[in-house]
């Protein structure tokens, strides 16, 4: 059965069990930032199995695309891993559980695509006999068949959990270990794991408590490839039809032959595996990048190429590559073929600008590791590990790679450092560059029109250039000038900061941090390539970051409202020496030559504010510069005029010549409030003040701090100093009084505890009740007393008003001997009320019923005497 035809006949087969079929969500998560790329087939339905959000049926199948890097040195090494998989999963969402999970496996598997019953076995979690009963007196498996396994009980922390159970094929003693006890769960490569049945029915809770859930769920994941490997009789999943296509095409353009070479085999394996992630990843958009998504796929990406360097591949070949992934996958993966030219342009451009470099970078590192070998060292230097990821392009990881191969490390450390330091030296020279005119001889534009919108929501890239070059196109990681035909990017201006943002092409992404004017008016953006390519003639997207810029148009008319009431408040001699307008504050300069008074203060913030709270319409209009002189229209400190003026007016209070962005209405404001006011030299005083979300965030902070400290305080607000005064006196002498009670405490409780013990079989075992502030406390006396008996059983439980919480230690020798104290506090807990479990040589639990402590314990005491053998 090809790997396609096998992707529907799952699907199909679910779906006359009554399972909506969903296409495969994008690898980008959406709503999740947990995630950086999906690497799991219920990654995407999190929400449904929360109940943060309702699924469209309670019975779901998928194949979702996946993608996973964590243990990428693995690819092309051994027979199944992978970056890029498909995982078809069967989920309900508390519909059916485990009967019709396991027996729906059982028949797709025996019936639809008929594997051998006999090479099939299967796993459970020891615990889950309903499992283990449903597998054996129902589905009929043999006993020698199902294996208990600590292993399968799936949790991730807090949240929803429970065991699972895991289906193996035998593929035949040839391709075991020989040893007499292999089974499922052997690190050999006899058994493998197709599909896994996860039950999800516990919530665990931060105190370690396994709580029922009231609506149980199921998730199911099979490997696609690993599915088709079987049916296929392949070895391994590479050479199944889903993905040895590839291989022979990369052969075939390297002139080897597959199976003649053990180091050739790997080369062309990964090749393969990652010709299927760079496809997919690029077609749900992801772009080239140094950072998050976009520097996963460059890391594969490079690391491919570099894998076709080794096979002797010179030049550009990763985009014939794409067209042979695309003829195996595009029937069943939806977007692969309407995007195949746009996956193939970005893949070009990033191969040739990798390709540039990367002789010179391998003939570099190669004598670089010579060095260090002759030298006796083992670990290449952080900077040198720099060096080749600033100049050629080698992700560090590529670098830790081929360093591997000659037996060296790298220093992780002295890299991060020098990429903090290349970091901040990059933020400087932006500041540098942002602070003066950084763009290339514009004079070609001399005949365009170029037009300010703030409606605008695309244009046609017109320049890009780096400092004074002009550019055709630009990578990513490049710092830029680009000029469009027309922006709704506001330009710094009137103490007020230029917008940002991002300009979006149909192959690249630029952020822009700042927005700049040129003497004769030219709005020009400066920013850094994020993703991909932007280059001229493009049409770009624009996606101007409006919070901020409302924020700013909110200082913007509150500074102008300052500057007329410090007039009215101080006199007329005040008048603007500078101001800057921030998202977050506004900072005014004026002319005043005494500090101003708390009063004087408060008079001016209540004439601001009883203009926001008026609710008045600005006006702005354009007009000649006399008109606005006649209108008496002050000028702001610093700006230059032209014939025609731009004039804000908010009616009956405040006329200015300003070409910043304002609010339509005072209230917009929200409202105003003045942090500090102070002397920054002679005759000119400095106002900071926030308006908007950030006054109400500041009011917000104050006012719940204040109830907070009152409330812990245990007093009035009004009385929070005189109260504070009085606790830390007192607190310095009882921490004084407390340093020496615990100490004495600990040692004589300690004692009390150790003279519980009794005899284990041949070990000692402690079970108590203790005293402790909480779980940290539990355990960390639990490690004392562990520590003292030396070998042997711990079992410590405290009570609270409203729960009880037990933790249970057990030596290695003990957990040898055949004591589990995930079992033994399961048993404990569940005579409280509660439930848990855990590791065998350590574990803890909870329970809801404080008064059955001790019933609890001697149920754990018991449960540690059933345990000697």
């Amino acid at each position: 059965m090809k790997g396609n035809e096998l992707r529907q006949v799952y699907l199909k087969f679910f779906e006359s069990k009554q399972h909506l079929i969903l296409d495969s969500f994008s690898l980008i998560p959406e709503n999740d930032p947990s995630l950086l790329l999906i690497g799991a087939g219920m990654a995407p339905l999190k929400p449904f199995f929360t109940g943060k959000l309702v699924p469209p049926r309670t019975r779901v199948t998928t194949c979702q695309k996946c993608i996973r890097t964590g243990d990428i040195e693995n690819v092309g090494r051994t027979a199944r891993h992978h970056t890029f998989f498909e995982m078809l999963g069967n989920f309900s969402f508390g519909d059916y559980f485990k009967k019709d999970a396991i027996h729906w496996a059982w028949e797709f598997l025996t019936e639809v695509i008929k594997l051998d019953k006999n090479r099939l076995y299967v796993t459970v979690y020891p615990d889950d006999q309903e499992a283990y009963d449903i597998w054996h007196k129902e589905v009929g498996m043999p006993e020698d068949h199902i294996t208990r396994l600590e292993d399968n009980f799936w949790e991730i922390g807090e949240g929803p959990c429970g065991p699972d159970s895991e289906i193996f094929y035998d593929l035949g003693e040839s391709r075991g270990c020989g040893e007499p006890d292999c089974a499922p769960g052997c690190d050999c490569d006899r058994y493998l794991e197709i599909w896994n049945l996860v039950f999800t029915q516990f919530n665990r809770t931060a105190d370690g408590e396994y709580v029922p859930l009231e609506k149980k769920n199921i998730d199911t994941g099979a490997g696609l490839e690993r599915l088709a490997s079987v049916l296929q009789n392949k070895e391994s999943n590479f050479e199944t039809d889903l993905i040895f296509p590839i291989i022979e095409k990369a052969a075939e353009m390297a002139k080897v032959t597959y199976h003649t070479d053990a180091n050739t085999d790997v080369s062309l394996k990964v090749i393969g595996d990652h010709a299927r992630a760079i496809t997919v990843l690029i077609s749900d958009g992801v772009l080239p990048s140094n950072e998050g998504r976009g520097y996963v796929l460059r890391r594969i990406l490079r690391r491919a190429v570099r894998h076709g360097r080794l096979l002797g591949i010179e030049g550009r070949f990763l985009t014939d590559l794409v067209d042979v992934v695309i003829d195996i996958l595009g029937s069943g993966v939806p977007g692969l073929i309407e995007k195949h030219d746009f996956i193939k342009r970005v893949v070009a451009n990033e191969e040739d600008r990798f390709n540039q470099t990367l002789a010179q970078g391998l003939d570099m590192l190669g004598a670089l590791i010579n060095e260090l070998k002759e030298a006796k060292a083992t670990e290449v230097p952080g900077a040198e590990v720099f060096k080749l990821y600033d100049t050629y392009g080698f992700p560090w990881e590529l670098t830790e790679e081929i360093a591997g191969e000659a037996g060296l490390t790298i220093d992780m450390a002295g890299f991060e450092s020098a990429m903090a330091e290349q970091r901040a030296r990059a933020r400087a020279a932006r500041e540098d560059v942002d602070a003066k005119v950084a763009t290339p001889d514009i004079t070609f534009l001399r005949d365009e029109k170029l037009t300010d919108d703030e409606s605008a929501t695309s244009s046609e890239v017109l320049m890009l250039g780096e400092g004074a070059t002009r550019l055709d196109s630009a990578s990513d990681g490049m710092e830029v000038t680009l000029i469009v035909r027309t922006t709704p990017f506001h330009a710094e201006g009137g103490g007020q900061l230029g917008d940002t943002g991002f300009i979006v092409g149909p192959m690249g992404k630029m952020e822009v941090h700042t927005t700049k004017k040129l003497p004769e008016g030219t709005t020009y953006h400066v920013g850094t390539i994020v993703e991909g390519n932007l280059q001229v003639g493009d049409t770009v997207q624009f996606e101007v970051d409006t919070t901020r810029r409302l924020a700013m148009a909110r200082n913007h008319t509150a500074t102008h409202l300052l500057h007329a009431a410090l007039k009215q408040v101080l006199g007329n001699h005040v008048n603007q020496a500078g101001s800057l307008v921030m998202p977050d504050r506004l900072r005014f300069d004026f002319t005043h030559f005494s500090p101003v008074t708390a009063e004087e203060l408060q008079q001016i913030t209540d004439l601001v504010n009883g203009e926001i709270l008026k609710a008045v319409s600005l006006n702005i209009q354009e007009m000649s510069m006399d008109e606005a002189k006649k209108l008496g229209a002050m000028a702001l400190f610093g700006e230059k005029y032209g014939d025609r003026v731009r004039v804000v007016t908010v009616p009956d209070f405040s006329i200015e010549l300003c070409g910043g962005s304002h609010v339509v209405n005072t209230a917009v404001i929200g409202t105003f409030r003045i942090l500090s006011e102070g002397g920054i030299g002679s005759g000119v005083r400095r106002i900071e003040a926030v308006t908007g979300e950030a006054a109400l965030q500041l009011a917000q902070k104050e006012q719940a701090e204040l109830r907070e400290v009152a409330t812990l305080l245990k007093t009035k607000p009004e009385d929070i100093v005189a109260r504070a005064q009085q606790l830390v006196e007192e607190t310095k002498q009882l921490e004084h009084e407390l340093a020496a009670a615990r100490k004495e405490l600990m040692s004589g409780g300690l004692d009390a505890v150790l003279n519980t013990a009794f005899d284990a079989g041949e070990f000692k075992a402690v079970v108590a009740d203790v005293k402790a502030a909480d779980m940290d406390e539990l355990r960390s006396t639990a490690d004392m007393v562990r520590d003292k008996i030396g070998s042997g059983i711990v079992l410590l439980g405290m009570a609270g008003d409203d729960k009880v919480n037990f933790v249970c230690m057990a030596t290695k020798d003990a957990v040898k001997a055949g004591f589990h104290a995930g079992n033994i506090v399961k048993a404990t807990a569940q005579a409280a009320g509660g439930n848990g479990g855990g590791r065998p040589d350590m574990a803890q639990a909870g329970g809801k019923n404080p008064s059955a402590l001790q019933n609890a314990l001697e149920k754990g005491k018991e449960t540690i005497l059933s345990m000697v053998k």
